[in-house]
């Protein structure tokens, strides 16, 4: 239990500090000019897609470098972390170079922006695109470290890169002390620097032979990748699933005007908060039940993933009762438009009941995937996330009627089934019996 804690502490800190550079960044860009803004909903979902697909590289990273880290094996440990390395530079290279030479086509996909737009989210791209092999170095360094056991380094290295990226936001989007207006481009561009700290700081980290884990040292990377490759695989496809999932519920959610958009907008940024810390819990259930198996320590792993679940069960229950007991309050913190404050109020409630169920199913699957279990996650994404979801929001929400509350019952019934089937995944047990 405290193990888990001490590793969950700094990777919420750590999501939680990307969602204030998000923020940050979104409101530093609103007040640059509407066109500014708009091109993120262009070049936000590209980037956001693109990074999600390429570090679900860092699942296998996880996985195989925590299980040779509790076996005592430093030369397993060291050919992970050089194979995921190398991985993540020669794939983000490539990524880098057909999204160049695809840039013309973007355009094409959003015949309805204007021209100021258009401008606005090519300027971030063509900066963005060139940094990939900067972001998945970063991330991978952060995994590799976190599989060891440390997520206090990866948590200070992100918090300075955070400062450089709210800094140069600043001076760049506005252009500031001489610097040139750049718009969103200049947000990309510190963005870039940003990610090109944490990963130099990163690879310095991990280049010292004595510390927790290197990439210096003894070891078959090749053999290594192979194996992490084959885990990691489909946590790709998964994420593939969750974009496509999404992209549907969008379009539901636009389908019922622009008024439903900006509530359900408040009503994300403020569930983001839960989900992020689930994630910081899952981040560490991961760690500790790849340890636990690479030692051999299959109860000890399977107590782990208990205890971390349910400490991030009883965290956004939490939430759930502010939820409950101050939904106004949270609402207005991110809007003053009282119709949209009172179309959020009932949703409230919904979202209330749905956090303990998303706070089992994110730590779950992560701790299963940290097993090296990663087709039973993307099976249950595939049923939950696409099947489920998107049938139970267009059913409540279209022939039933029920608008901006349909679609939260919707996702809350997805995340409902998917505790369910992860549940029964995990107490049946054969994922202690993965191979990586």
């Amino acid at each position: 239990m405290r193990m888990v804690a001490r590793l969950a502490a700094p990777a919420i800190a750590q999501q939680l500090l990307y969602t204030l550079v998000f923020l940050v960044d979104r409101a530093m860009l609103g007040h640059h000019g509407s066109a500014s803004l708009a091109s993120m909903q262009i070049s936000g979902p590209l980037v956001w897609t693109t990074v999600s697909l390429l570090s679900a590289s860092t699942v296998g990273t996880v996985a195989l470098v925590g299980r040779a880290v509790g076996a005592g094996d430093r030369a397993l440990a060291t050919a992970a972390v050089r194979g995921s390395l190398w991985f993540a530079g020669v794939v983000g290279v490539g990524v880098s170079l057909v999204g160049l030479l695809t840039l013309p086509v973007v355009p094409l996909l959003f015949p309805a922006a204007g021209e100021d737009v258009l401008v606005e989210a090519e300027g971030y791209l063509t900066v963005f695109l060139p940094s990939i092999p900067l972001f998945l170095l970063s991330f991978t360094g952060a995994a590799a470290l976190t599989a060891a056991g440390d997520t206090k380094t990866p948590f200070i290295i992100g918090a300075v890169g955070n400062v450089i990226n709210i800094a140069l936001n600043y001076v760049l989007i506005f252009g500031h002390y001489g610097a040139p207006e750049l718009g969103a481009q200049g947000a990309s561009f510190a963005s870039a620097a940003a990610m090109a700290w944490n990963a130099v700081v990163g690879l310095a980290v991990l280049s010292r032979r004595h510390g927790r884990v290197s990439f210096r040292g003894p070891g078959d990377a090749l053999a290594a990748l192979r194996r992490m490759l084959k885990v990691a695989g489909p946590s790709a496809a998964e994420r593939a699933v969750q974009q496509l999932g999404f992209l549907g519920f969008v379009m539901m959610i636009g389908a019922l005007g622009g008024s439903v958009m900006a509530a359900n907008q408040a009503l994300i940024s403020i569930e983001s908060i839960c989900w992020l810390s689930a994630e910081g819990f899952g981040i560490a259930a991961a760690a500790v039940v790849a340890q636990r198996l690479g030692a051999g320590r299959r109860l000890d792993a399977a107590v782990a993933a208990k205890a971390a679940t349910m400490m991030a069960v009883a965290f956004l229950s939490l939430f759930a009762a502010m939820f409950l007991l101050i939904p106004e309050v949270l609402l207005r913190a991110f809007t003053d438009d009282d119709a949209i404050v009172a179309m959020g109020l009932p949703v409230m409630v919904i979202a209330a009941v749905a956090q303990p169920f998303l706070a089992f199913s994110m730590v779950m699957s992560h701790a299963l995937r940290g097993a090296g279990e990663t087709r039973a996650p993307f099976v249950i994404m595939v049923l939950g996330g696409l099947v489920v979801r998107l049938f139970a929001t267009w059913l409540f929400a279209f022939p039933l009627g029920l608008g901006l509350v349909g679609i939260w019952i919707g996702s809350t019934v997805d995340w409902v089934v998917r505790a369910a089937l992860l549940g029964w995944v995990f107490f049946r047990g054969g994922w202690r019996d993965v191979a990586v």
